[in-house]
């Protein structure tokens, strides 16, 4: 795997979490950070290793899923490069409860626990982004529940589609990963996620071709309950 090494400190100071921290601040937490290059298809970290710190993603792309005994897996999150995780289990000082998979080849910064509670101990701004942070990832989990509890199948998809298309700022977006991971991340079997594209692109709502997808009418799709459309 080749991903090119970075200088930590001007990667930091990018992240809203550190971008007030001062150069010795920012020189602190380099050092005690370490970059982890993993290749595509393994594990950063898995349920039951014990989490004394969290992870920032470089580049490439990780896939955060819960695994049963059986084998069955739910995945609860994809992160791009700048996203994190683990804070909250590294404050804990719980072990992960879920596994890190990198989808492609990815490189990623663990920032250690240590670090975090010195920055903690000397700067009220560092505290409150921290809250901030924490607080973010509740929220997306209540919106995740709502959604599961709440909304059907091709709402979950449309609404998928609509953020990915926001994202992309043109008609035309990709899907971040194989359509059976994304399914996963929407609480659906391959097979549902498959069909509710069809029905999207029977009612000609988007057009797809693999993993690129082309929504023609916009604000039909905001409306689309899953019925064949006039």
């Amino acid at each position: 795997m080749a991903v090119k090494k970075i200088r930590i400190q001007d990667f930091l100071s990018e992240l809203t979490l550190f971008n007030e921290l001062n150069d010795s601040e920012l020189d602190d937490v380099a050092q005690a950070s370490v970059e982890i290059n993993v290749d595509r298809g393994n594990l950063a970290f898995q349920r039951g290793d014990p989490c004394n710190g969290f992870h920032i993603v470089v580049c490439g792309q990780v896939k955060l899923a819960l695994v049963s005994p059986q084998g069955n897996e739910k995945v609860i999150a994809i992160l791009r490069p700048g996203q994190s995780f683990g804070e909250a289990l590294m404050f804990m000082e719980r072990p992960y409860i879920m596994s890190a998979q990198a989808l492609v080849d990815t490189k990623l910064l663990h920032v250690p626990k240590t670090a975090v509670l010195a920055q903690l101990a000397l700067d009220y701004r560092f505290v409150q982004k921290m809250l901030v942070s924490l607080s973010q990832r509740l929220y997306e989990l209540i919106n995740d529940i709502e959604a599961y509890s709440l909304k059907s199948g091709s709402q979950r998809v449309v609404d998928y589609l609509l953020q990915c298309n926001q994202h992309a700022r043109t008609s035309s977006c990709h899907l971040e990963c194989s359509k059976a991971v994304v399914a996963s991340r929407l609480n659906l079997t391959p097979e549902h996620f498959s069909r509710i594209l069809h029905g999207l692109c029977t009612n000609r709502l988007i057009r797809v071709n693999g993993r690129a997808v082309t929504i023609v009418n916009i604000e039909k799709l905001r409306g689309y309950q899953g019925r064949i459309l006039p």
